[in-house]
């Protein structure tokens, strides 16, 4: 198949009347009960999450992808999709779980960034997940009002969520077909699961690899005993064939590299789990041989890193064993070839964390605080770097509960809001915000270029 001729790709989008209604518990739930019957499931995740995607993958067994309009740009949403449901083969069906409420969008812009904008953009039938706690009639009227707000985000069908009882299914089934709006599944309080989280959502997949395979497959097994697969499936087919041509991490840095690329070191492993995988495909795409390492374990780098990315992730939750391993610390700390870091990569990198010592390749400390820093940022690059040149725009993301010491360096990585942010120390660029490179795809081949 050719990346760029029609494809009838199968699709729907798992959303909400608002957060806590159980997206993931049925996402997840159908990306692993799909799966065992033989499908192969293509995962995505609406916004800038990082773990969600982690369940994704584990329960579709292939990468879970982001469709970000705000981080990657409306053009690059369906094309995206194509491109994650082509690699590493063609899925039979792309699950898209939603972010927040259907219609929540970026704030102060309307719909823009919302599940519903997505679900436009890749033109698929939307299923409602409804928590129906203390709600009896009355779900067919919220249901009603979900459709009628945008009618161009047609609702497929309704799964219920937290019955209370055999009759309270029969009263929110009759009316729901009132308003002829399908019921594809009911899950009962009594047989939900429950996955653990924590400060900023849910425990990532890599930090609790056999409990999370447990809680997959329950999952799995909820969504197949209580969901009607083959109504889903009917529903799926409905989606119109893909017009856009896939993404292409080639043509997005400019074309194939020319020379054989240096070793650029990617961390990985339990403390350092938010990185999209469009990021590794660029860096490759642009020449490099990507290494992953994990900072907790390896005592060094990958032999011949030339440059390293830290992403984010939970070093506060790691913080006593990642001083542990003073090797690697050490080594970062006297690295002078291009580093890129993101959010937990700035706490790495710095003197302390919470006192306790880290790489001491930037002048700053940092702890934990009682303040939620959460929101899209639209960004200026504030200096030339590695991977940005001096007043570039940049569509960003901050998601964190940590505060440093200074705020920032005398030559900032950005500027947004009339401040500035983040680190530019020699070759290192470093601060908080979270950028996705497909929106950006210039930082992988200038990282690449920076190492020669």
């Amino acid at each position: 198949m050719s990346t760029g001729e029609l494809w009838s790709l199968p699709r729907v989008v798992v959303a909400a009347p608002a957060s806590g209604h159980g997206k993931t518990t049925v996402a997840t739930g159908l990306l692993g009960a799909l799966r065992r019957r033989g499908l192969t499931v293509s995962p995505h995740k609406v916004g800038p999450d990082y773990i969600d995607p982690g369940y994704h993958a584990l329960a579709a067994g292939r990468p879970g992808r982001n469709l970000d309009p705000w981080l990657v740009g409306e053009e690059r949403v369906a094309p995206l999709l194509r491109h994650g449901a082509t690699v590493p083969t063609p899925a039979d069906i792309a699950v898209v779980e939603g972010v927040m409420g259907l219609h929540d969008g970026a704030v102060g812009r309307g719909a823009y960034a919302s599940t519903a904008h997505v679900a436009r953009l890749v033109d698929a039938p939307v299923v409602l997940v409804l928590d129906t706690t203390a709600q009896g009639r009355s779900a067919a009227a919220l249901v009603l009002g979900m459709r009628a707000f945008d009618p161009a985000v047609r609702i497929g069908g309704v799964i219920l969520n937290r019955v209370g009882s055999p009759r309270h299914e029969a009263l929110l089934r009759d009316a729901l077909a009132e308003v002829d709006v399908p019921v594809l599944g009911a899950v009962s309080r009594a047989e939900e699961v429950a996955a653990p989280s924590r400060h900023l959502g849910l425990v990532p997949v890599a930090e609790r690899a056999p409990e999370s395979e447990a809680i997959v497959a329950a999952l799995a097994d909820l969504v197949t005993a209580t969901v009607d697969l083959d109504a889903l499936l009917d529903l799926a087919r409905t989606a119109p064939p893909l017009t856009a041509p896939a993404w292409d991490p080639v043509a997005a840095v400019g074309g194939p590299a020319t020379t054989a690329g240096p070793t650029v070191a990617l961390a990985a492993g339990a403390a350092f789990t938010f990185s999209y995988a469009e990021t590794a495909e660029l860096l490759a795409a642009s020449g490099a041989t990507v290494a992953p390492f994990d900072p907790l374990r390896d005592p060094g780098l990958p032999a011949g890193t030339r440059a390293v990315v830290i992403g984010g992730g939970f070093p506060e939750a790691h913080a006593e064993a990642l001083a542990g391993n003073a090797a690697l610390r050490a080594e970062l700390g006297a690295f002078d070839g291009p580093v890129v870091a993101e959010c937990a990569g700035l706490l790495y990198l710095g003197r302390s964390l919470d006192g306790v010592p880290m790489c001491g390749r930037l002048d700053l400390t940092a702890r934990m605080s009682g303040r939620l820093t959460l929101g899209y940022r639209q960004a200026v690059a504030a200096a030339d770097s590695p991977v940005t040149r001096a007043g570039e725009p940049v569509r960003g993301h901050e998601f964190h509960r940590t505060v440093t010491d200074p705020g920032h360096g005398d030559t900032p990585a950005w500027r947004w809001d009339d401040r500035e942010h983040g680190f530019v120390d020699g070759r290192v660029h470093a601060s908080y915000l979270h950028v996705h490179w497909a929106g950006q795809p210039l930082a992988a081949r200038r990282l690449v270029e920076a190492c020669r």
